[in-house]
């Protein structure tokens, strides 16, 4: 019998690239996703076969961190092996103008599927998606798993609650839970409302003649940023320890926005100084610098580094977004798509 992995937010960048990762793997695969009037889940089409396929080893669940009750159906009905918790009102800045209910899903959601995992006593080996915005206003640079938290926003405040809750669950009831303290992950699957995707989408569609000004907040804050597709490795390399814990992911550079700005930029042949405005209604109340992870621990203890630098991750959603833009300027010119 394949091995079981139950994944909330599948339908995310984190979701689809851990989902590949797993089926490659030879793992049945369960996802939970939020009932609404149209699909969300263009990230995993390309997995998913007719579930009554004998073939299909991937499967979908309506479902809710917010429904505890619905989360112990789910889990009583599948028993997974491995349980990831991706699922997150994600967005930083979003979070400040929705913090209650970034509060219920990032932070309270947590307690949820711990309690429901602890109540129906699925033996499952847990992990759970901490942030690097946790570390917030940064004492020390880099960051490692020893650095104090300060976070500086609802979201990263969230995220605290939940890394503590599941530290709290591996010691109180001998869980295995960790947490994976990921710095900044793009890709080409990244939403179009995070900077760097923002970014990239931007410059291709003004290379084409699609949009004519990019608006964004902070230039100057500093990210370590990699790819998604590498990290999620990290994700199940944790579960498949001795004894839990908990790992920093990242590459252990940081760039600023500028710099990402202008490697794309370069890449389609244009100067963003010239199509960039800065604008105050992107900024954070409470601005997070500099952000730069120390992996040492996952290297030794997992034996996980990146594969992709950061030039490759600004080529390769720069080029994939190109891409796309391409094909929006012949529907635009031509009413539909040609090949």
């Amino acid at each position: 019998m394949p091995r079981k992995a139950l994944i909330t937010g599948i339908t995310g960048q984190d979701g689809s690239y851990l989902t590949e990762f797993l089926l490659a793997k030879g793992y049945e695969v369960h996802g939970i996703i939020r009932r609404s009037s149209s699909f969300n889940t263009q990230r995993i089409d390309h997995l998913y076969k007719d579930p009554h396929d004998p073939d299909s080893r991937l499967f979908l669940h309506y479902g809710d961190l917010t429904d505890g009750a619905g989360l112990r159906e789910v889990l009583t009905r599948v028993v997974p092996d491995e349980v990831y918790n991706l699922a997150a009102q994600s967005h930083v800045r979003v979070s400040f103008d929705q913090p209650v209910y970034t509060a219920q899903v990032d932070a309270v959601g947590t307690v949820r599927l711990l309690e429901a995992l602890r109540d129906t006593g699925v033996p499952a080996r847990f992990y759970q998606a901490s942030s690097s915005e946790m570390y917030g206003k940064v004492v020390e640079t880099p960051q490692t798993e020893k650095t104090p938290f300060h976070p500086r926003s609802p979201y990263g405040c969230a995220k605290v609650y939940s890394f503590w809750q599941t530290v709290n669950y591996r010691e109180s009831y001998g869980m295995f839970a960790c947490n994976g303290i990921l710095f900044n992950h793009e890709s080409p699957r990244r939403g179009e409302t995070f900077v760097t995707r923002k970014i990239t989408r931007a410059a291709t569609r003004i290379r084409e003649g699609l949009q004519k000004r990019l608006h964004l907040g902070n230039l100057d804050a500093r990210r370590d940023w990699g790819f998604a597709g590498d990290y999620v490795e990290a994700m199940w390399l944790m579960l498949q320890q001795d004894t839990p814990d908990d790992y920093v992911i990242a590459t252990g550079e940081s760039h600023s926005v500028r710099e990402f700005l202008e490697l794309t930029f370069q890449r389609v042949g244009l100067d963003w100084r010239e199509y960039v405005d800065c604008d105050p209604r992107y900024l954070r109340p409470a601005e997070v610098d500099l952000l730069q992870g120390d992996a040492s621990k996952a290297r030794q203890a997992l034996g996980w580094k990146p594969r992709v630098d950061f030039h490759g991750l600004v080529e390769m959603m720069v080029d994939a977004d190109w891409e796309l833009a391409r094909k929006e300027r012949l529907v635009a010119e031509h009413g539909r798509f040609v090949q």
